[in-house]
């Protein structure tokens, strides 16, 4: 019997022994192609890119994965708690697998065997890193074998708490969130530093399952969640029963994060900020890299950028008439239904779409869209409102549907049940009916001495059309050009008093080109004119005779150096602005003259810092010597050294300053006297007046302002540079300038001041009435004796090029060039 028990032992011990060592072997076979744990310590997440304006408010969001990145130290007592409570109580005490929570799943898992419930884990915070980090999701004995072994050498390896920032970083928390740090933002709008109680604990139920408690599609379950992990912070210890009773009873709190770009439109700036970024660094560095960018974008500028071009862009469409509803449906049963999937502007936030529901003399009854609720989802609330007759008054005056202009004695001519409409609040219980326009444009606002944008707008609506005509379109500047070509005269020996032939001229252009005439836009001629008197009534011949003077090839050199045009053609309708460019690239050729002559390059980015804060662009490419000095011992006072390149002669560019101040003083943009400041521009209108521009600035701020169809369409006659854009610049500056003191333009030394006849250029005589205060470089002043650019060859009565049967039709039909 003893040998008969004996010989069973070995038995069974041989047998243990084949198990153990086949578990060993199977083991050991799993570890062979484990994953290296040691990559934890160089665990770099894919983070968001977060853009800011200059004053620090966020702008925009870039990311695959919406993550933010927080150090374990940033992270409160309470809310790893509330985490180490929801998902692993002895998360502190063990070394990687919880033994006892292991035996109580198999024991869960056996009892429901058969009864279709899912089987219940026991996985610690360091078994969900492992397989977060290191194996795939599958559910098989082999990877629930190689977790929990890797999560044993991961306890080795590192600290509690780098285990629990790993963890904290990666988990996904729904609504696009990973990381303790984005989902904070995105639930609460807070850093989680402020994170209540409350709020950790609700947090904290979510990785089991986001859409499970979902605040808004499951408050109630969401509520539960919380309050259960609330219960097991109390029970371990983490706060006291008063505190949990305390945030058991608070609301759960979640709401929407608000789109700050949305405040201030800067969606054009933000993408054009985008391409920038992706031109630079790539893709995965946007979407993954983590940088924070800090722009150059003033919101407040920004803000009245949006409001001064929109108004205009609606004043000027709205002059032409209505053109109808954006559609019109059955009411049905829930009028609310049956336009609630339509998107409006946002980043028009005055409008909001409605729905006709009735239409008499006295107006028209509207309900309002439904707004959207947190959950996405349309409000069920129904509020209706009314247009009375007064605020449609401009569609009933032109009613201009399908290119039959008529007018409308009542509403009833204009909307009909059904109609879905555009209104803006005009009052408590006023709405005004309102038209998206056809008519597109552009402004950019830049400080001169540095490049920096300060506010760009690239069209009436982003959420329309993508399409930046700030700095993708490319249209003609027509005579806001003019400044470089009398720059071009003034920085090779011509002075503002330099009389040029206002009179007919005739350019043969060669070829089968025929003769070009160019023309005014009056149709009038000044006759002999200064250089002053051609850039303040934007005299179009007088600026091809001084072209023709000092040679295309000088102009165009001059269009060059200031970035106008990467490539001019040297002829002469280019005088009058026949290229193409952009508004950006506009204002950054006036802000050289503004700021002296300096070259500049634009830049919408101030810096941009990597994920760890390091700094790995930075705009100002100044160097200051001295500023890095760690103690102060009465040396001399740090410096700046500014290598930038002199594109324009001081002293010219403060004379083609002081011409365009004559513009806005007496010129084609005196609209502008009324702003009281001193201030210099160029109006700019192209032929059938196409484009209507107007640039200008201050001392410390330029800005550009365009506006055209995206596809050339006549405007109307009299819709000029000064008529459309000036006004815009005006409204602009009026709340740009608010607060700020008078700075005159400064003048560089060595410059001399004389008092000269602005008609004949010559110096004044006492007593004479058109006298004008002139700016001249040393060694040059009036003229002793009275002399014409292109008298000469008016006297002689030949032309510039021979006459021909084509000059004499060109003559008779007025035709010209741009103006």
């Amino acid at each position: 019997m003893v040998r008969l028990i004996g010989y069973f032992f070995g038995i069974g011990t041989v047998l243990m022994l084949l198990v153990a060592g086949g578990v060993a072997l199977y083991v050991g076979s799993l570890t062979k192609d484990l994953p290296d744990y040691e990559v934890l310590a160089k665990y770099e997440p894919p983070v968001m890119t977060r853009v800011h304006a200059s004053d620090g408010s966020l702008m925009a969001e870039f990311a695959r994965e919406r993550r933010l990145y927080i150090p374990i130290q940033a992270v409160p007592n309470r809310v790893k708690a509330a985490f180490v409570s929801a998902e692993d109580k002895t998360f502190y005490e063990h070394h990687g697998l919880d033994f006892a929570g292991l035996a109580r799943a198999m024991l869960t898992n056996v009892k429901n065997m058969g009864s279709g419930r899912r089987p219940v884990g026991a996985s610690t915070i360091t078994q969900q890193v492992a397989k977060n980090f290191l194996l795939t999701s599958k559910q098989t004995y082999d990877r629930k074998i190689k977790e929990a072994i890797l999560a044993m050498r991961i306890e080795q390896a590192y600290s509690k708490d780098r285990i629990l920032e790993l963890y904290l970083n990666e988990i996904f928390f729904g609504l696009g969130s990973y990381g303790i740090a984005s989902a904070a933002l995105t639930y609460f709008d807070k850093s989680v530093g402020e994170l209540s109680i409350a709020e950790s604990a609700y947090l904290a139920a979510l990785p089991k399952g986001p859409n499970n408690y979902h605040p808004f599609r499951q408050p109630e379950r969401a509520i539960e969640r919380r309050n259960w992990v609330i219960d097991r912070m109390s029970e371990n210890g983490y706060i006291t029963a008063e505190e949990a009773t305390e945030a058991k009873k608070q609301p759960l709190g979640v709401k929407e994060r608000s789109d700050a770009h949305y405040v201030f439109a800067s969606e054009y700036f933000t993408e054009e900020v985008r391409r920038q970024i992706i031109q630079k660094y790539g893709v995965d560095a946007l979407y993954e890299g983590g940088l924070s960018v800090r722009t150059t974008l003033n919101p407040t500028l920004q803000v009245e950028a949006r409001k001064s071009l929109q108004a205009a862009l609606l004043r000027y469409d709205e002059a032409r008439g209505w053109r109808g509803p954006m559609k019109n449906v059955e009411l049905g049963n829930d009028w609310g239904t049956a336009f609630g999937d339509m998107q409006s502007y946002t980043d028009v936030p005055e409008w909001q779409l409605a729905i006709v529901l009735n239409v008499s003399a006295a107006g028209a009854d509207i309900g309002l869209q439904p707004p959207l609720e947190a959950s996405g989802s349309r409000s069920k609330e129904r509020k209706r409102a009314f247009i009375a007759a007064d605020d449609m008054k401009w569609a009933m005056r032109i009613v201009n549907i399908g290119g039959k202009r008529t007018s409308a004695k009542s509403p009833e001519g204009v909307l009909k049940t059904g109609d879905i409409i555009y209104v803006s609040k005009t009052g408590e219980s006023r709405f005004r009916l309102q038209q998206p326009p056809k008519l597109e444009g552009a402004l950019v606002a830049m400080d001169p001495h540095t490049g920096r944008v300060l506010a760009m707008v690239g069209g009436f609506s982003y959420a329309e059309s993508e399409f930046n005509r700030a700095t993708q379109a490319y249209r003609q500047p027509g005579s806001s050009f003019k400044p470089f070509v009398y720059a071009a005269a003034l920085d090779n020996g011509y002075t503002p008093a330099s009389v040029v032939l206002d009179g007919p001229l005739e350019v043969n252009q060669g070829g089968t080109l025929g003769v070009w005439a160019p023309k005014n836009y009056s149709g009038k001629f000044s006759g002999p004119s200064t250089l002053r008197y051609g850039i303040e009534q934007s005299r179009n011949v007088m600026t091809v005779r001084l072209a023709q003077d000092m040679g295309m090839k000088l102009v165009a050199e001059y269009a060059e150096r200031f970035g106008i045009y990467d490539k001019m053609l040297p002829v002469l309708s280019m005088a009058l602005g026949a290229g193409e460019t952009t508004v950006l690239r506009m204002v950054t050729a006036y802000s050289i003259m503004a700021n002296g002559g300096q070259s500049i390059t634009p830049s919408m980015i101030d810096r941009i810092q990597d994920r760890y804060g390091k700094t790995v662009f930075k705009h100002d490419a100044r160097q200051c010597e001295g500023c890095n000095a760690q103690d102060w011992a009465n040396q001399d006072e740090p410096t700046l050294i500014d290598n930038r390149d002199q594109v324009l002669d001081p002293m010219t560019a403060y004379q083609i300053t002081s011409m365009m101040e004559g513009v806005v003083q007496r010129g084609t943009a005196q609209i502008l006297k009324s702003l009281d400041r001193p201030m210099a521009g160029k109006t700019g209108t192209t032929n059938d007046e196409k484009d209507a521009w107007f640039v200008g600035f201050t001392p410390d701020l330029v800005v550009g302002v365009f506006m055209g169809y995206d596809t050339p369409t006549p405007l109307g006659r009299g819709n000029t540079g000064g008529g459309l854009a000036a006004p815009v610049f005006k409204s602009f500056m009026e709340q740009a300038l608010a607060g700020t003191p008078k700075v005159d333009f400064r003048v560089p030394e060595g410059m001399t001041v004389i008092a000269i006849n602005r008609k004949t250029g010559m110096r004044a005589n006492q007593g004479d009435p058109n006298v004008i205060m002139e700016a001249f470089k040393p060694g040059t002043g009036p003229s002793d004796s009275y002399s014409v650019i292109g008298m000469d060859s008016f006297r002689e009565g030949s032309p510039v090029a021979p006459q021909s049967p084509q000059a004499t039709r060109a003559i008779n039909s007025g035709s010209g060039g741009l103006y």
